[in-house]
């Protein structure tokens, strides 16, 4: 791949980091890992070589920064929410995050397929891991949850297990197409209004029946 050259913009570090960032979602979505070089990056940023391996040390810590920027980063997914039925605000939330996972659907087909270069990375699942305790926070504010605390871990790790589905569900979506837009939100909603209120108060009525004396 190649374009033509262009005069470089004077940006501050955060931007011009940001602007790498930017571009290496974009090329990592549209080609393999392995068609990607950090030539071609540089080229499309209109940077130096070496500013990548400045900011990222490597492809591979761009690839990884990429994805935490993906599934880390600060979303309005779950700011100014209705001050509606908890109903209501779960569905707007599903509604914004599939927003977010629209716009950034190439890149979120490759990670879901896998990178062909990097494997299997206990870096990406510890990303994941970070990822799935925001949006577990995300959740639990939208089902005004948050203050919970009597048998707070367990709910969290409801809300958790539902992160999973959600990556899973959305490979139906985006890379086996089985699923619509529509179906993923409607199938999401009506999984997670469930665990909420009926699987959540079920668990802690089993705890509590086989609880010692």
């Amino acid at each position: 791949m190649s374009v033509e050259p262009r005069l470089r913009q004077r940006l501050e570090p955060d931007q011009r980091r940001a602007q790498i960032m930017a571009v290496a979602r974009r090329l990592f979505g549209e080609h393999s890992y392995d068609a990607v070089s950090t030539t071609d990056i540089a080229r499309e940023a209109q940077v130096a070589r070496g500013l990548i391996n400045h900011y990222f040390e490597s492809k591979r810590g761009l690839y990884l920064a990429v994805i935490r920027q993906l599934v880390t980063a600060p979303s309005p997914v779950a700011d100014n929410l209705p001050n509606s039925t908890v109903e209501r605000r779960i569905t707007v939330i599903i509604d914004r995050w599939l927003d977010v996972v629209e716009r950034n659907a190439p890149m979120w087909r490759l990670m879901f397929i896998g990178s062909e270069a990097i494997g299997s990375d206990p870096e990406i699942d510890r990303i994941l891991f970070e990822g799935d305790e925001i949006a577990t926070d995300w959740v639990l504010q939208a089902a005004r949850l948050a203050e919970v605390s009597d048998g707070r871990e367990e709910l969290r790790a409801v809300v958790r297990s539902f992160g999973s589905m959600v990556r899973a569900a959305s490979r139906e979506w985006l890379v086996r197409g089985t699923l619509s837009r529509s179906d993923l939100h409607v199938l999401l909603t009506d999984t997670l209004l469930h665990l909420l209120h009926v699987t959540f108060p079920a668990l802690r009525t089993s705890r509590e029946g086989t609880a010692p004396d």
